[in-house]
């Protein structure tokens, strides 16, 4: 549709400032003083936030105007982000961390719904896979951004530098959704006469909750690890936090493959089939990061993480959309979200806690085989339901 180049826009505003903390976390660490424990806090403070609110932005998404879900998603994330800038004890930053996720929620329960009602049905997973490429350009782009102001002015000043012009930004993305809103009120008039043509074959309640265990398990597992690349640089191949930052930048580089495709195929073969395709391929990648030496072989599976993030991403986000009755999709997109964010937060500090007794070696490979085990489980459970006489919607 016509709102789709804003929906990337906006898309990539709102991760200009929820994806800064990682790759600042080595000089947040050095600052600091903190272990690898504490090191993972950080990241927890804001990813359980940013899951906790999921929930009700995703509940509030099915019942008032979702404009205002998307601004707070973008502006009050940047305005949280200032405040992160601004503290001066770790305390502090903990607490504005947590602001900054729960003001965060608002964003991605909001958007998918909006989106499918702005494109045909056979296209859905294509513009979901679009809309990815903003959030993951913007994943690309702030590590290198915000690592080069750290460098310049400090960790502080990299926040600011990315909050200013996104509050503005979002005032502006409120302005312009006042238009898609009323379209919006239009196209559920027409889905009241015509009934839900994106709702063609819905799956069953338990087919939905299969799905979203192995799909958010390994969203949640990967979570973590990303969290730990940089210092995996640092502190294993004994790289600088410089060209550590920069190497977290190459896993977003596959958004721009990885997304679209991911969506074409879900649209092609089905959702689910590409999910399982992907989740199955998490494992192996994790656990290869220790085994290989630094070098291209590292490089190419930075790659291959990225596009198992973005492929089950679009697929994942296309099965939701279309497989979920209207009045609860932000719900679901709601649950879905906050299960896996929820579950990388709590398992970024456990992972670090591994890491700490184990070393990274041990620590990747328990973090990759669990990835591994969960799907397998998962997928036979599909297979067996998917021979029930109640099934419905097949592998779509």
């Amino acid at each position: 549709g016509g709102m789709m180049p804003l929906f990337i826009l906006g898309h990539f505003s709102h991760h200009l400032l929820t994806s800064i903390t990682v790759p600042l976390i080595p000089f947040i660490r050095s600052a600091f003083d903190l272990d690898y424990t504490q090191s993972g806090l950080v990241i927890s403070a804001f990813t359980l936030a940013y899951g906790i609110g999921q929930l009700p932005a995703g509940w509030l998404a099915d019942r008032i105007e979702p404009r205002k879900l998307l601004t707070m998603g973008i502006s009050g994330v940047a305005l949280a982000g200032i405040l992160v800038g601004l503290s001066q004890t770790y305390l502090l930053m903990l607490i504005f961390l947590v602001l900054m996720g729960i003001l965060a929620g608002g964003y991605h329960p909001t958007a998918p719904p909006l989106i499918s009602a702005s494109v045909r049905p056979e296209h859905l997973g294509r513009a979901l896979g679009l809309h990815n490429i903003g959030g993951g350009t913007s994943h690309f782009l702030t590590p290198l951004i915000a690592v080069a102001v750290a460098n310049a002015w400090g960790w502080r000043n990299a926040y600011l530098a990315m909050a200013i012009p996104t509050v503005a930004f979002g005032i502006l993305f409120y302005l312009r959704l006042g238009q898609l809103n009323a379209r919006e009120k239009a196209n559920r008039g027409e889905e009241k006469k015509n009934g839900e043509p994106i709702e063609s074959r819905p799956e069953s309640m338990r087919r939905i909750v299969i799905f979203l265990i192995f799909s958010t398990f390994t969203a949640a597992i990967i979570l973590s690890v990303v969290s730990f690349i940089p210092l995996l640089m640092v502190d294993h191949f004994q790289v600088s936090k410089k060209t550590a930052a920069a190497l977290l930048s190459v896993i977003y580089v596959a958004v721009f493959w990885a997304s679209p495709l991911g969506g074409y195929l879900s649209d092609r073969v089905g959702s689910v089939r590409v999910t399982l395709a992907v989740c199955f391929t998490a494992g192996p990648v994790i656990f290869l990061f220790t085994v290989l030496p630094y070098g291209w072989g590292i490089f190419a599976l930075l790659i291959l993480l990225g596009t198992v993030i973005f492929a089950r991403m679009a697929a994942s986000e296309t099965f939701i959309v279309s497989k979920t009755p209207p009045h609860i999709r932000s719900t679901v997109l709601g649950i879905y979200f906050f299960t896996g964010m929820e579950g990388g937060g709590i398992l970024t500090p456990v992972l670090g806690y591994l890491i700490d007794r184990l070393g990274f070696q041990t620590a990747f490979t328990i973090a990759g085989g669990a990835a591994f085990a969960v799907t397998l489980i998962c997928a036979f459970r599909l297979r067996e339901d998917r021979q029930r006489p109640l099934s419905t919607g097949g592998e779509q």
